[in-house]
């Protein structure tokens, strides 16, 4: 991962997170896997081939917990606790992936949970860089 441009301050609310410009290209098997738990495979793959072309936008972290409906991991989660070292060391996270359940009023991480937590823990208002379907 590139080192973050950001300035950092001793407050870690107050540093700007910065992000890679594009998904890594590990998260799309990654989402794949998460997805075919949820939905069939040919509706899987038509998600992973519009992800692959959607846009990055930005949405806050307490927004994308709200709609996803899931609980924040507690602070002595390994998976969490490692992506946040790696953020406040200033390595640039890659963006979410995430695809909207209409009937069911909510949004599925695809791809990033442990990443979206280790952010909210640092800063629930923080903006985070996803493509969304």
């Amino acid at each position: 991962m590139a080192k973050a441009k950001a300035k950092q301050s001793k407050d870690p609310k107050t540093s700007e997170i910065q992000w890679l410009p594009y998904v890594e290209e590990q998260s799309y098997p990654a989402a794949q896997s998460h997805l075919s738990l949820l939905f069939a495979k040919e509706r899987v793959d038509r998600f992973i081939a519009e992800l692959r072309s959607a846009a990055v936008v930005r949405f806050q972290a307490k927004d994308i917990f709200r709609t996803s409906g899931l609980s924040l991991h507690g602070v002595s989660h390994s998976h969490m606790d490692r992506e946040r070292k790696r953020i406040l060391k200033g390595e640039d996270p890659s963006p979410l992936l995430l695809v909207r359940d209409e009937p069911h009023g909510k949004v599925v991480i695809a791809e990033g949970y442990h990443r979206l937590c280790a952010v909210y823990s640092i800063d629930e208002d923080a903006w985070i860089p996803c493509k969304i379907i």
